[in-house]
């Protein structure tokens, strides 16, 4: 049984073996980092190394829904066809949530962001992204999108985002008006009245996920526990879900799945080249339980475990060739993870499930405790990321790795040994 511990070698194989690795790709996603990387380094190391919060900072210049439509218009318009933006859903206020695809290879890449609705480093990171690749003419980004396909959910908790809270808003009599046979059954356990001190009720979305996509809510599951599936009593989650299944449909399958957060803001590397260091992003593989979620195969045989951890490994492994190990931009680690760790309502264990690899960013800090202070590094370190697991698909060396190097990751200072 694996023993999941802090570690302190001062330079993991997984990272020194990046540059071996990425050489595969560098030809495919050369165009994809466009800012200089020595410039935006030497920045970032300029950046304070204490961590200084705030109770009531700025936020102003993060991207809001209406600014996010009208740039994904404009993308849209810029690119001449190759970028399509459509509705996937409608949150409980009636605000759009897109869908934006570029690229018609076989590999599908989604992504998605601000489920959560005050974390949106990857608003502004996927936005960046597309805006590249849909006006990139160049033959390396052409053969790119010839092999991979990108769909990016850029903003898929707004309601939530715009009282700058977790959840979104949605109320139980909305629930039960939409789901008349949930009538008496008690609230769903990740259902709340309240949120961030704001007095409106709402879902806690990265709970509300069921590995059977095509799921209907009975009142004999509820209210359900933490470690359970979801029952998609949002209309958030049902839009995302709607999303991967018909890329699914269309495409075979969904290679690769990312969710975009943010942890808290003042954890340290423990291990590697930046120990002692603040981290940027923090990575994480599906959180289904002991053993690799051994209990979860005979229903959900395809459940890969292993194919997550590439996947993250290849994230790692590209900021690092990208920026070098003692950038900040790089302080990549490994997110809290104890072997008995279940989470199988969250849309990262669902698509899991049904044999997707996925992978989770945990970004330092959110905005209610940095506003807008280091917000240029944590976009650049996630849009690398992202951008390097498109490209490790589109190259086949995010299948060649050994997702057991993931382990070799340093964590930040959490420490837990498996029973």
């Amino acid at each position: 049984m694996r023993t999941y511990r802090s570690t302190r070698n001062t330079r993991p194989r997984a990272l020194r073996t990046a540059v071996a690795i990425f050489a595969a790709s560098a030809a495919l996603g050369a165009t994809l980092v466009t800012a200089p990387a020595a410039a935006i380094a030497t920045a970032a190391e300029g950046e304070p190394g204490n961590c200084r919060t705030s109770d009531d900072p700025s936020w102003s210049g993060w991207t809001d829904h209406a600014q996010l439509g009208a740039k994904l218009r404009q993308i849209e318009k810029t690119s001449k066809g190759r970028m399509q933006v459509e509705v996937a859903g409608r949150t409980t206020r009636g605000r759009e949530l897109w869908a934006a695809r570029v690229g018609s290879g076989p590999r599908v890449l989604m992504v998605t962001s601000a489920i959560h609705g005050n974390e949106r480093a990857g608003t502004e990171a996927l936005i960046g992204i597309l805006k590249d690749l849909g006006s990139s003419t160049d033959p390396k980004t052409t053969e790119l999108l010839s092999r991979v396909t990108l769909v990016a959910m850029p903003m898929v908790n707004p309601d939530g985002g715009e009282l700058n809270r977790r959840i979104n808003v949605h109320s139980w009599d909305q629930t039960v008006a939409q789901f008349p046979q949930l009538t008496g059954a008690p609230r769903a356990w990740y259902h709340s009245l309240s949120g961030d001190g704001i007095d409106q009720p709402g879902y806690d979305l990265n709970r509300d996920f069921n590995p059977d996509l095509g799921y209907t809510p009975r009142a004999t599951d509820l209210p359900g526990r933490q470690t359970d599936a979801g029952f998609f009593l949002s209309p958030e989650s049902r839009a995302i879900r709607d999303t991967y299944v018909k890329m699914r449909d269309e495409k075979g399958s969904v290679d690769a799945f990312i969710d975009l957060h943010h942890m808290g803001p003042c954890e340290r590397v423990t291990g590697g080249p930046q120990d002692g260091k603040l981290i940027t992003v923090s990575l994480d593989y599906p959180p289904l339980g002991v053993n690799d979620g051994a209990k979860y195969k005979k229903h959900w045989p395809k459940l890969d475990q292993d194919k997550s951890r590439r996947y993250a490994l290849t994230v790692a492994n590209g900021i690092a060739d990208a920026y070098g190990e003692q950038s900040r931009l790089a302080a990549t680690g490994r997110y809290l993870h104890p072997a008995a760790r279940e989470y199988a309502g969250q849309g990262r264990s669902a698509f899991a499930l049904n044999g997707t690899g996925t992978v989770l960013f945990e970004v330092r800090g959110q905005q209610d405790d940095l506003g807008q202070r280091q917000r240029g590094m944590f976009v650049r370190s996630v849009r690398t990321g992202v951008e390097s697991l498109m490209t490790g698909l589109a190259s086949g060396s995010a299948d060649r790795v050994d997702g057991d190097d993931f382990f070799e990751l340093p964590d930040y200072g959490w420490e837990t040994t498996a029973d």
